[in-house]
């Protein structure tokens, strides 16, 4: 009797193994492939279910828009916020209501609604010259100080991660003074926004400017790579707003395609990129703070010190992002 109940249950075990590896999740990817790909294999390896990654840097709304109900989407993993609101503006999205996410993922790092999750974080930092400007005290505010013209570089402030920091400059002093503020940044300038965070950092060390605007991980990034090294080690990192309301925050997330056809285990792999495991890769390898507060950043990120972020919760940044986009269009921040 024994042996026959640990036979059935045997072949329910590998029944349910079958019908895991059978349910192939299809995963729409803006975050890159070897970023991914660990992750993904370690929970295939766990649950014995298969997983397959569309990559794109732009473009999946418009694609899952376009496939309708026939899409094979199951989960969309963002690289920034701005994509997140995309997705549920378009409603392509859908809530996931899920303990476990709850407990992983604190809830200023979800939407309201469970329609997004936040998987990590990054701080919107200010790097000044090592040699010419040293280490600062700053804020985001003194990036409009005169005493900076003709000193600032950053990318193009269409681009989400600098949206994202003018709305949160729009909901903590409203419109208009958000504006005021973006003209002077804008007379800083050292020259037309263009290239990518770590172009500023490059400008920095070539002496075209002494302060760029870039996310936190690019730091951990260029010290990863031969060719950038001297550049990340021309600059200091800063992190503003630390004596008032504290650094602005941006994040990656992940949400709930509208048309999964495997909702169940979609669910599982949102739950286990939320988990410490995950978390951990995540910290690792992009050098990303974790969302889930037990998990610890990487030795190398944590080496820059601890910081004081802004308390403003992520979804209320929605609020603002089209307000933000005028604003820019607006001021012609990038000509």
């Amino acid at each position: 009797m024994k042996i026959a109940r640990s036979m059935a249950i045997l072949g329910l075990v590998c029944f349910a193994s079958a019908a895991n590896a059978a349910e192939t999740l299809t995963v729409y990817s803006y975050r890159q492939a070897f970023l991914v790909e660990p992750i993904l294999a370690n929970f295939t390896k766990e649950t014995g279910i298969d997983v397959d990654v569309v990559f794109s840097k732009k473009g999946i709304a418009e694609r899952m828009m376009r496939e309708g109900r026939l899409s094979p989407a199951d989960i969309v993993l963002t690289s920034d916020f701005s994509r997140l609101m995309e997705l549920v503006d378009k409603d392509l999205v859908i809530p996931v209501d899920s303990e476990l996410l709850k407990a992983n993922i604190p809830a200023k790092y979800r939407s309201r609604e469970d329609n997004w999750y936040a998987l990590t974080m990054r701080v919107r930092n200010i790097y000044s010259s090592k040699d010419r400007l040293g280490k600062l005290d700053i804020d985001y505010e003194d990036l409009a100080d005169p005493k900076y013209k003709g000193k600032i570089c950053t990318r193009s402030g269409k681009h989400p991660y600098n949206i994202s920091l003018v709305a949160s400059m729009i909901a903590h002093h409203g419109e208009a003074e958000a504006k005021t503020w973006l003209e002077g940044w804008k007379a800083n300038l050292a020259r037309k926004p263009q290239g990518n965070d770590r172009a500023q950092v490059k400008a920095v060390k070539e002496g075209m400017c002494d302060i760029a605007i870039g996310n936190s991980y690019y730091l951990g990034k260029m010290l990863q790579d031969p060719k950038q090294v001297p550049w990340a080690e021309a600059v200091e990192i800063n992190f503003p707003n630390q004596d008032n309301r504290g650094s602005h925050i941006n994040v990656s997330g992940m949400a709930l395609a509208k048309y999964s056809k495997h909702k169940d285990n979609a669910i599982k792999l949102m739950e286990y990129l939320s988990g410490t495991a995950a978390q951990k890769n995540y910290a690792e390898i992009n050098m990303e703070y974790p969302v889930k507060a037990d998990v610890k950043p990487s030795d190398l990120v944590a080496s820059w010190g601890e910081f004081k972020a802004d308390e403003l919760p992520i979804f209320k940044l929605a609020e603002y992002h089209n307000a933000a986009v005028r604003l820019l269009d607006e001021v012609k921040f990038d000509l």
